[in-house]
């Protein structure tokens, strides 16, 4: 079952930036853009960077590998919007100062 979970405390992602957090076995990278957080997979699924790490821009965040971009609210690829490429976005909410992301249970390996 999916649940909110803490990852971070207001104050600890800097304006205009992103930082990658592990939630149950998945990294997923947080963004603080004009006041807002959001959340996507970290991982680029072109080849696995750290979109935490990428230049953000807007709402886009620019994979550090290949210059790849992705909206940091709803994981589009931005470089070609009608493609199914994409990654995984999650709700994002804040309950005092802390910063939690709700990411689905990982399904169980047969």
């Amino acid at each position: 079952m999916a649940e909110f979970q803490t990852v971070a405390h207001v104050g600890d992602i800097p304006e205009g930036g992103g930082r990658s957090f592990c939630v149950k076995g998945k990294m997923i990278a947080i963004f603080f853009v004009k006041g807002e957080y959001s959340a996507i997979n970290d991982l680029c699924p072109h080849m696995g960077a750290s979109l935490a790490a990428g230049y953000v821009e807007d709402n886009g965040v620019i994979c550090p590998w290949h210059a790849w971009r992705f909206c940091i609210k709803s994981g589009t690829w931005l470089d070609n919007p009608n493609s199914k490429t994409r990654t995984e976005s999650y709700p994002v909410r804040l309950i005092g100062n802390e910063i939690q992301v709700e990411v689905p249970d990982l399904a169980p390996k047969p």
